[in-house]
């Protein structure tokens, strides 16, 4: 068990050719869920799970909300990002996170899984904030390029 590298699921690659994500519009929401070395995820990953889910103070299981920073072609590198994401007044122990899609899909709600972040090691705040910091919104360094 353990959460080895950053991936993005096979499953989120299958579902960009069906159309299911959509990163352009507010439409689809995306949510950050963190783990600890415990999970077992990684590119095989499909859908959310509670799983060694963070189970601490201040932090509500399934994580929080996303805010997409778009969409954008440069040099044929297509793009998207988050904004940087802070959980406040918690105490806890991560060693990684899911962004899954949570949007409704033919009536019901999604826990599709998008990408897994490996932290590189257990990060730990301490009745503090916790911010996971995103890339660049470059084509070198999004969080989600295709090229």
């Amino acid at each position: 068990m353990a959460i080895t590298t950053n991936a993005i699921c096979n499953s989120f690659k299958k579902e960009l050719l069906q159309g299911k994500h959509d990163f352009d519009t507010s439409s689809d929401t995306y949510k950050l869920a963190m783990y600890t070395s415990q999970a077992t995820l990684g590119a095989s990953t499909e859908n959310y799970t509670t799983s060694e889910e963070v189970s601490s103070s201040g932090y509500t299981a399934g994580g929080k909300a996303l805010v997409n920073q778009g969409v954008k072609v440069s040099s044929a590198v297509a793009i998207t990002n988050f904004a940087n994401l802070s959980f406040t007044g918690v105490t806890l122990t991560a060693r990684g996170a899911l962004i899954y899609n949570t949007t409704t899909d033919g009536g019901s709600g999604t826990t599709d899984a998008v990408c897994v972040l490996d932290f590189g090691g257990d990060k730990t705040a301490t009745a503090g904030t916790f911010t996971i910091q995103f890339p660049a919104f470059t084509t070198s360094a999004a969080i989600l390029r295709l090229t």
